[in-house]
């Protein structure tokens, strides 16, 4: 959540607080973006597609740059307002959709499981 801060280790940050909030819903506010109605409230958003296809697109063009640089990580950190639902929506996205294809290791700070491997080997 961007309310303790923008994490000083990323090469790219991403704010997703434009995006629809499922907070402001009182049946949605105690789930996290890994829970199925939060899931199903960010899918069924425009928004949220469209930042999903911008965020791949740009994953897909600068892997193989850093790659070829000899970089061994790229870290994306991804910022909502609390960092319970839109930003774990899109890590818990991003390293499905990169998963086959990278190690990623998808890390949560302000959920109490702070860290898990998606997709791929943990990195």
């Amino acid at each position: 959540g961007f309310k303790h801060g923008v994490p000083l280790d990323a090469d790219f940050v991403f704010d997703v607080r434009c995006l629809p909030n499922p907070y402001y819903d009182p049946a949605l506010r105690p789930f996290t973006g890994r829970d199925a109605p939060i899931i199903n409230f960010l899918t069924a958003e425009p928004l949220v597609q469209a930042m999903a296809d911008e965020l791949s697109g740009l994953a897909l063009r600068w892997i193989p740059v850093f790659r070829h640089d000899n970089r061994n990580y790229l870290t994306f950190a991804i910022g909502c307002t609390g960092g319970q639902h839109r930003s774990v929506y899109f890590c818990q996205w991003l390293g499905r959709e990169f998963g086959d294809r990278a190690r990623v290791l998808v890390r949560h700070r302000e959920l109490a499981l702070s860290s898990e491997p998606v997709g791929g080997s943990q990195s």
